[in-house]
């Protein structure tokens, strides 16, 4: 399996699940193939302040048009770079290249950047898609390949915007955002980090430690037994942890966890598995994420415990039973699923931002 350089093997979890790493890619490459140029239907929030600002969605933003919302076709172009970085002999690889040259247009970006520099934009998809989209750039520049090079040149106007944007916002945020939907801020602190350790911005990252453990480093008794809501993609407590473990030692991690989860004996799973009800309803198919989410975050928890910490089998239990679970979901044609769902799966078999 390829795992870019880390050491969780999610092989034997596919072989479970009834498929293989090879066909969980490919089909997350489908998903993502099928969506990035589907303009409708499609969420676009926009503050408008004239009836000029109405406009059909490609014009407005002519990358990341598709996928149902801006986000969601930002992370769908993170997908299929990741993909065929980590897999260049694949059969979809020569279709993969060919279409993001197309969607990396030249003007079309610049169209971007001066669509998301706007005044009146400066909280547009922030913290959830910019972030995202740093996670795209971050793809880029670790891709040492010509098409890449050149993509990431592309990118810098709006790499530029981006990072001004979230260093704003962690420099204001007066405290977390405890959520497991799109405005949690510790899953965005965490793409974010990753990005600046990319990226080699020093600043960057020192501010996403600062504001991580100003936020969360002093958390106690998080409400684990409340989880999740019924719309949630991510888990607020997992992803507090999988932020922190960026930045704490294995002996800080486990002294967090005792105060983070003070009841929890370390027997049993840390959460179960989350069945989608109906595939077909946007908000109630967030939980088709949450199985791959809570997937990488229990498993990046686990390699941020010393080696003899109960809790390290635990987690990756954990980990295991939520991967499985959520591969079904791949088998989806719903749109509601289809549009997103691969990414988070692609994140989770892949080891995106395991360290």
């Amino acid at each position: 399996m390829h795992t870019d350089g880390r050491d969780w093997d999610w092989s034997n979890a596919c072989q479970a699940a009834g498929t293989t790493e090879a066909a969980v890619v490919a089909r997350c490459v489908e998903m993502a193939r099928q969506g990035i140029r589907r303009e409708f239907p499609c969420q676009l929030p926009l503050m408008m302040s004239a009836a000029v600002d109405f406009h059909r969605p490609r014009d407005v933003t002519p990358v990341f048009y598709g996928c149902y919302d801006w986000h969601s076709a930002v992370h769908s172009h993170w997908l299929l770079i990741r993909a065929a970085r980590l897999f260049p002999q694949a059969g979809w690889q020569l279709e993969v290249l060919q279409l993001l040259e197309e969607q990396f247009c030249p003007d079309a970006l610049v169209r971007e950047a001066t669509f998301l520099s706007a005044p009146e934009r400066v909280g547009f998809e922030r913290p959830y898609g910019l972030s995202w989209l740093l996670q795209l750039i971050a793809e880029l520049r670790e891709w040492d390949a010509e098409p890449a090079r050149r993509w990431l040149q592309r990118f810098e106007a709006l790499e530029a915007i981006v990072v001004s944007r979230m260093r704003s916002w962690l420099e204001k945020l007066s405290g977390p955002i405890r959520t497991g939907e799109h405005s949690q801020s510790a899953f965005a602190m965490g793409l974010v980090a990753d990005y600046a350790r990319s990226a080699g911005h020093e600043l960057l990252w020192s501010l996403v430690q600062d504001v991580a453990i100003r936020c969360y480093g002093r958390d106690c008794q998080l409400p684990l037994h409340l989880e999740p809501s019924a719309y949630d993609f991510l888990s607020p407590a997992l992803a507090t942890a999988d932020l922190l473990r960026r930045f704490l030692s294995a002996e800080e991690m486990t002294d967090w966890l005792t105060q983070a989860f003070p009841n929890f004996q370390w027997a049993e799973p840390l959460l179960k598995p989350v069945e989608v009800v109906d595939p077909r309803d946007g908000k109630l198919a967030h939980f088709a994420g949450l199985n791959f989410s809570r997937c990488w975050m229990a498993a990046g928890m686990s390699q941020a415990l010393p080696m003899d910490h109960p809790g390290r089998s635990v987690l990756e239990q954990t980990a295991i039973a939520h991967f499985e679970a959520g591969i079904p979901m791949l088998s989806s044609d719903e749109y509601a699923i289809t549009h997103w769902v691969g990414s988070f799966a692609l994140y989770a078999v892949t080891n995106r931002g395991l360290c």
